[in-house]
């Protein structure tokens, strides 16, 4: 298939999107902060912060408290996960307009990358401070890793399947793979694939302080998350969602849709090297993207823009870098959570909205990089967009990368309908 060509009945298509995010609270404001050239991290103002004299005082919280959005019901209920891919979901369906379809041909593929976190620990603070029979009964169900791919195939009546693969940084990349092979198969017609996470917490805070996976630059925020910069030290915990209304062609066709992209390819890999390092050739990301191209029938010199995993790390950045250089070669780089943060399992969701919206505005999002793109990543070949974005006038392709802890590995193409 080349890009921008008319698309097949059966290509898997995107007909919706939605995020709400560090950035925004919806898939717009989200994008007009990209390109004000926004960045959402800032000095934690939660009490847990002083409380626990914690080494890392900076995140990019949720730009909209759900609180704002949902029923008091639902809030009580539902972690805040879950409140945000629900939120996310709303979003999406209502622009892919509310499609009519059968809900045993209707399925959900959301993931989180931690799973819901704040009502893990809201459990064990009611147990530990007043006992078990406080602990309420609702904790089951708020706390179940699917519990956020649960709501939203609630609320959508979506009896074809409610599917949550988790897969750590990945998992909302790899959600949305499996959401499209479940068209690709014949399963289903329409799918709300993503990824979801709210983890700012002491207790991961600390953890990932522990691992030295976190930038300390406590003093300066709005410019500690700094992919691919020569002296980078570590990600900025985010939270939020991404989410995506996948759909069969011929099915948005008849209904006579607006096709935002079609979903061109996607390759899933493992490591198998190590449980928190990526494996330093990168062989088995650049297979996950060599992967989604074939899938996608592209030859990588189509490419014209990715927007990297780049979280910011010493050893992740180079490797990726090395695997970008050498796959897609005339590929602009956005690392985006120079502006949002690390969603965790959300982030692979919001950067394939990110990467459908450079699509249709041939815009690539900006790297906010104080000082420049590493010397050593340069030479590798790696062009990275600057701090004003980048028009891209004849982009037709274009890639998300999304790597979690365990070595997963996950590549998305979308091309121009």
């Amino acid at each position: 298939m080349s890009p921008e060509a008319e698309c097949r009945p059966d290509d898997v298509v995107v007909t919706g999107l939605g995020t709400i995010n560090p950035l925004g609270a919806d898939v717009e404001s989200t994008w007009s902060a990209l390109h004000e050239g926004t960045c959402a991290v800032r000095t934690l103002e939660h009490e847990w912060v002083e409380s626990h004299d914690l080494p890392v005082r900076i995140g990019a919280p949720l730009a909209v408290d759900p609180a704002e959005m949902l029923p008091p019901r639902q809030l009580r209920r539902l972690d805040r996960a879950s409140q945000c891919a629900l939120l996310a979901a709303r979003q999406a369906w209502e622009q892919a307009g509310a499609p009519q379809v059968a809900s045993q041909r209707l399925a959900v593929s959301v993931s989180p990358g931690m799973g819901p976190v704040l009502s893990v620990m809201e459990a064990w603070d009611t147990l530990r401070d007043k006992g078990p029979r406080r602990v309420l009964p609702t904790a089951v169900p708020a706390l179940m890793p699917n519990a956020p791919a649960a709501a939203v195939g609630i609320e959508l009546g979506a009896h074809g399947g409610i599917h949550a693969p988790v897969s750590a940084c990945a998992s909302g990349a790899e959600a949305i793979a499996y959401g499209a092979d479940l068209i690709a198969l014949g399963r289903a017609d329409v799918v709300v694939a993503g990824g979801t996470d709210a983890a700012l917490h002491p207790m991961t805070v600390a953890a990932f302080a522990a691992m030295r996976a976190l930038s300390t630059r406590n003093a300066d925020p709005q410019t500690a998350s700094r992919p691919f910069a020569p002296d980078r030290d570590g990600f900025v915990l985010g939270e939020g969602a991404g989410l995506l209304v996948l759909e069969r062609a011929a099915h948005a066709k008849a209904r006579g849709a607006r096709i935002l992209a079609v979903m061109a390819g996607s390759g899933v890999t493992a490591d198998a090297y190590d449980v928190a390092r990526p494996e330093p050739s990168g062989a088995e990301q650049e297979r996950a993207l060599r992967l989604a191209l074939e899938r996608a029938g592209l030859d990588p010199g189509c490419v014209g823009h990715v927007n990297a995993h780049a979280t910011s790390t010493p050893a992740g950045d180079v490797v990726e870098a090395g695997v970008l250089a050498r796959t897609v070669p005339n590929a602009a780089v956005s690392a985006t959570k120079s502006a949002t943060g690390h969603l965790l399992g959300g982030a692979g969701g919001l950067e394939a909205v990110l990467t459908v919206m450079a699509l249709q505005e041939r815009w690539a999002p900006p790297t906010l990089l104080p000082a420049g793109v590493d010397p050593e990543l340069a030479q590798l070949g790696l062009d990275v967009v600057g701090p004003q974005g980048r028009d891209l006038p004849q982009l037709t392709a274009a890639a998300s990368t999304s790597f979690g802890f365990g070595g997963h590995n996950v590549a998305l193409v979308f091309t121009r309908q």
